[in-house]
């Protein structure tokens, strides 16, 4: 076997592990943004957040109040990443709303606007990196 042939077959495979790995991203933030989208609609046709205090109180729940704290500070933790990849702070401030807001709706939704913005040969790590100005 020659080894340029190797290497050409290994250039090969990689751009389809790229690729696959751009597709199961795809897929699985897709599944996340139809969940939460069902989930949060099912929900709020049978009871609003707004009149249901009483669930979210320290003494009555103190698990409901431990997993919102540990979710919004997951919404912080996944919006400094927004923070450092957006370039304006119009984009940073109305992801900021729109992830305290919507919490993994709007966290999903960003991550797939990331990956349908690369090039096919792009990997799926070129979405880490800060956004071109």
């Amino acid at each position: 076997m020659v080894i340029g042939d190797s290497r050409s077959a290994i250039g090969i495979e990689a751009v389809e592990v790229r690729r696959d790995m751009k597709l199961v991203l795809k897929m699985l933030f897709a599944a996340i943004l139809v969940y939460m989208i069902g989930m949060t609609t099912w929900v709020s046709l049978h009871k609003s957040i707004v009149l249901s205090p009483s669930e979210f109180s320290w003494t009555g729940s103190p698990w409901a109040v431990a997993t919102l704290f540990d979710a919004y500070l997951g919404f912080i933790t996944f919006y400094t990443w927004v923070a450092y990849k957006e370039t304006s702070w119009a984009a940073r401030v109305i992801w900021f709303l729109l992830i305290m807001g919507l919490g993994n709706i709007a966290m999903s939704s960003y991550v797939l606007i990331q990956l349908f913005r690369l090039r096919p040969e792009q990997p799926a790590r070129e979405i880490l990196g800060r956004s071109r100005a």
